[in-house]
């Protein structure tokens, strides 16, 4: 049952976007982080995660963020700066209730005015509410 559990959770970070090879940049880690996630994108990466001071072009970006960490506009913006293009962000807040609780409201205001669009909203955890940033679509190569 364990591995079946492993797999499903395996496939949450699969169906997050995150794959083999993919450089994933680590932003607001702390001791509330949800270490299983960590390991579960890990694991379908086969790369450990990279932290906040990586200064190269990653392929996507964890950023743990919780309502007193500041400006969430601003976090998306840095968060985007070393990000290739298309990319994706993983945005993890406390669920309600929780500390830290940052209100959907603000994730969607602050995503479009990062220039980011909100593709799903997961269950990421005990703690932990996912939202799915993509880059603008003029990202993509053109043929």
């Amino acid at each position: 049952m364990s591995a079946t559990a492993d797999h499903a959770e395996t496939n949450l970070a699969v169906r997050l976007g995150f794959q083999p090879g993919m450089v994933v940049q680590e932003i607001g880690y702390d001791d509330d982080v949800d270490q299983e996630l960590r390991e579960v994108i890990e694991q379908a990466t086969g790369t450990e995660l990279v932290d906040e001071d990586y200064d190269d072009v990653a392929d996507a970006v964890v950023l743990w963020f919780r309502d007193d960490d500041g400006d969430l506009t601003d976090a998306l913006v840095d968060s985007i700066a070393y990000m290739e293009e298309g990319g994706s962000i993983l945005l993890l807040t406390p669920k309600t209730g929780r500390e830290g609780y940052v209100e959907p409201s603000e994730i969607g205001e602050a995503s479009t005015t990062a220039g980011l669009s909100q593709t799903k909203s997961i269950n990421a955890g005990k703690d932990w509410n996912g939202s799915r940033l993509l880059t603008p679509k003029g990202a993509a190569k053109k043929r």
